[in-house]
């Protein structure tokens, strides 16, 4: 009977083929230890070695871990660095900040105590005046005898002003005073303005150091125009004090 050769799916395997499978065959069980022990004698491997590859794989495969290591060491200590830099800057920042907040805190105060001593203070009612007639001068002019107040020279329209911090407790006509101006003084004495021709205040009104209260005149008791200014104990004629004393205890020269 003749005998026809397979074809089709019944080939056999080729050599090609069975040589690789082999091959992989042997790369597994080398992986797994195993070649040695299950090799017979009748077919072990020769004395020389077969190199398989696997030991410049595994070679290979630490050299990268290494490589990958120390590429993420970098990385860390790059966040590290990241992170104390940004932390010193924020440090910084605050700094500054508390530095700026002590300098606005600072200026406030000295533009407070600045202000504070600009109301304490006392300055003259009549600027670059001087006295023309003294506190108890004697005369008949006086219905008492003698000079309740100090006369400082002013030509009639010159500016009259608070000698300090105070509330207007007295405006109008006040008799041989002409036209005046009372002020309550934040220390509880009194200031009087005569011989006024034009009064720029009311009664209740606040007034600071230096403000513009009036206009010097010559309405009233007087013989020509200048300003009447008395220091008083309270807000009545005859509670008068030496005015000159009074302005000068308050750091004022006349």
């Amino acid at each position: 009977m003749a005998f026809t050769r397979a074809t089709g799916k019944h080939r056999a395997p080729s050599r090609m083929t069975r040589r690789s499978a082999n091959i992989a065959g042997i790369a597994t069980l080398a992986t797994a230890g195993v070649v040695g022990t299950l090799a017979s004698p009748a077919v072990a491997a020769p004395s020389s070695t077969t190199d398989t590859g696997l030991g410049q794989a595994i070679v290979i495969g630490d050299s990268i871990a290494d490589q990958l290591g120390a590429q993420a060491d970098a990385q860390k200590q790059a966040a590290a660095k990241a992170r104390a830099k940004a932390e010193a800057e924020a440090a910084a920042k605050r700094k500054a900040e508390q530095r700026a907040q002590e300098a606005r805190e600072a200026k406030e105060r000295a533009a407070r105590e600045a202000e504070r001593k600009r109301l304490n203070s006392f300055v003259a009612p009549i600027s670059g005046s001087y006295v023309s007639t003294g506190y108890k001068t004697g005369g008949s002019l006086w219905s008492s005898g003698s000079h309740t107040g100090i006369d400082f020279h002013a030509g009639i329209g010159t500016s009259v002003h608070a000698v300090g911090l105070g509330t207007v407790v007295e405006t109008g006509d006040g008799g041989a005073y002409g036209n005046n101006v009372v002020i309550r003084m934040h220390d509880g004495t009194y200031t009087q303005y005569g011989h006024l021709s034009v009064i720029q205040v009311s009664v209740g009104q606040s007034v600071e150091p230096g403000q513009q209260i009036a206009l010097s005149g010559n309405t009233g008791n007087t013989t020509g125009p200048h300003l009447h200014f008395e220091a008083r104990t309270g807000p009545e004629y005859g509670s008068d004090i030496d005015p000159i004393a009074y302005l000068r205890s308050h750091g004022v020269n006349v």
